[in-house]
């Protein structure tokens, strides 16, 4: 501002000056030619008179030099005859002078007693005024003077008006930027944060109410923003999906907690490329895909987690601005999807297998192909498969009910007296594989439902018998804590080697199956065991060498409540 104001005042210094100058030149050469033009006229009416009293004789006797002015060039005198011969002239030989009597002057003095004209040199610097005037004996004598023109005039002085004008030139300058900083001045020291305490000139006024107005609308929209900002922060932070946005550039404009954490990042990712923390291929694919169709979906694992992640792109008034990432950690939902799978495929197996025992059986019977002394024998296979049948689809219902968490009756359940009740009801399947099964150690009360705790220990315990020595033992020990109460089952059978003990508690999942098959064990029986310590926020710890037995503690917290 301060430079146009300079400049502005410099260009009006200068065009004043200018003006001043054309002015002041203009009025003095108007003036000095009128008083120019006057003299001439007096000059030529005296130099008249004395040439009708003393004729040729008084023009010889004058000189140039006797009428100069200061200023102009000097005048000449010149005497024509009627018939335009000229007569004498103050500068010139009369003979080698040309006929004047066309001559615009001479013409006007023959007729109306004076003429005069103006003519201009062929460089237009110089112009000559000539005055006629007629003598009472019938000739014309005319007066002459040089006069330079106003280019001419403007050139002589030139020197001067340089000199002038660059002075005048260095004294507005001066000026001007003195007068610029003064009025900058107080623009510059306007205190724009409190626009209506500022004492400057009257006509900001209405400029620092403006001002004031804009600052509380703009604080306002700034106080809303960073609570909407603050607001989608929390809201992202306690989210457990992992959100990314990223600019139609792919920079990343924020990323939450769980984002961070999914990607193995932290903030300083902000305002950086997204294949700074992603460069997998099928990534940056999707992203691509969701900026030219809208949406894509995209899998990955990323620091042993397996997630998802759904790209939708983003518009604003038809403009795409950028793209949302929302990831989605599937981990626990692919080992479902991928269990169930499991599942389903070891019931078919399991089924199928009593079924078809079954059925070969009832229709050899049918068809009458058995001899009768065999047919118990078929009878046995039937209703033992079936047994096995009933058995395998009782644990699968107990699983069913224990992956739903179907609400049950919790109660106070003593383990002690559960260990012994299960012991009683096992006790025949321990003397047939003579095998010594008893139970130690105190009461110990947790909160549970029984049903399920005894079917746990009749299971721990079933295993420890199918899996024991000839002449082994099985022990039931239970203890009470002060913060929790556990029950083990310790046995001296076959152990299990350490790259199986932690698949053991899998469904299905048998460490020797012909030894199972030959026991009609489901291989559901240590998974109901897991499922059901996990129902009652228990731990279940496994220790166990192979030829030595197993030993399997569950855990129970004594303030775990449903």
């Amino acid at each position: 501002m301060s430079k146009r104001i300079f400049r502005s005042a410099l260009t009006v210094a200068a065009a004043v000056l200018l003006a001043s100058l054309v002015i002041v030149l203009g009025c003095l050469y108007d003036y000095f030619g009128t008083v120019q033009a006057n003299q001439l006229r007096d000059e030529l009416r005296l130099a008249a008179y004395a040439v009708e009293e003393s004729g040729q004789a008084y023009l010889e006797k004058l000189t140039a030099t006797d009428y100069r002015y200061p200023w102009t060039p000097e005048y000449r005198l010149t005497w024509i005859a009627s018939d335009g011969t000229v007569l004498f002239d103050t500068e010139e030989p009369a003979e080698a002078m040309r006929n004047h009597g066309n001559r615009v002057e001479i013409r006007e003095a023959f007729a109306k007693g004076e003429g005069s004209t103006v003519r201009y040199s062929d460089t237009l610097t110089e112009r000559t005024l000539y005055y006629a005037r007629a003598l009472n004996n019938g000739t014309v004598l005319r007066i002459s003077a040089s006069q330079v023109t106003v280019p001419a005039l403007v050139l002589v002085m030139l020197q001067p008006i340089l000199l002038v004008g660059i002075f005048a030139v260095i004294l507005s300058a001066v000026l001007a930027g003195r007068m610029a900083k003064k009025i900058v001045q107080p623009f510059n020291a306007l205190d724009l944060e409190h626009p209506l305490e500022n004492d400057a000139y009257e006509e900001l006024s209405p400029l620092l109410r403006r001002i004031q107005q804009q600052r509380s609308q703009i604080s306002a929209q700034m106080r809303e923003l960073r609570a909407r900002t603050d607001e989608f922060e929390q809201i992202t932070k306690s989210m457990n999906e992992g959100l990314v946005v990223l600019n139609q550039k792919g920079v990343i404009l924020s990323i939450n907690p769980a984002a961070q954490r999914l990607f193995d990042t932290d903030r300083s990712c902000i305002q950086k490329d997204f294949l700074t923390v992603d460069r997998n291929h099928e990534m940056s694919q999707a992203i691509l895909t969701a900026l030219e169709e809208g949406h894509s979906e995209v899998r990955a694992v990323r620091n042993g987690r397996e997630i998802q992640v759904d790209i939708s792109r983003v518009e604003s008034d038809g403009a795409m601005i950028g793209t949302v990432l929302l990831a989605f950690d599937v981990t626990e939902q692919a080992a479902a999807e991928r269990s169930r799978r499991e599942f389903t495929a070891n019931v078919s197996h399991e089924l199928k297998t009593p079924l078809q025992s079954i059925l070969g059986s009832a229709e050899l019977l049918k068809n009458g192909m058995v001899r009768q002394e065999d047919i118990p024998q078929f009878s046995e296979v039937i209703h033992k498969e079936a047994a096995r049948l009933v058995t395998l689809v009782e644990d699968i219902i107990h699983l069913s009910q224990l992956d739903e968490g179907s609400e049950m009756g919790w109660e106070a359940v003593d383990l002690l007296p559960l260990a012994h009740s299960a012991v009683s009801a096992l006790q025949d399947n321990a003397e047939k594989k003579q095998v010594q099964i008893s139970v130690a150690g105190e009461s110990a009360q947790v909160n549970g439902v029984r049903g399920f705790l005894y079917e746990m220990i009749c299971n721990l315990c079933d295993n420890a018998i199918k899996y024991n020595v000839e002449n082994g033992s099985v022990e039931i020990i239970v203890s009470k804590g002060t913060r929790n109460a556990s029950l083990t089952v310790r046995d001296t059978g076959i152990g299990i080697p350490p790259e199986y003990q932690s698949r053991v508690f899998e469904r299905f999942f048998r460490v020797d199956k012909s030894r199972s098959k030959a026991s009609g064990g489901t291989g559901l029986g240590l998974s109901i065991v897991k499922h059901i310590a996990q129902y009652h926020h228990a731990v279940i710890e496994l220790q166990s060498d192979a030829g030595t037995g197993t030993s399997i503690s569950v855990i129970f917290p004594l303030q775990a409540a449903r």
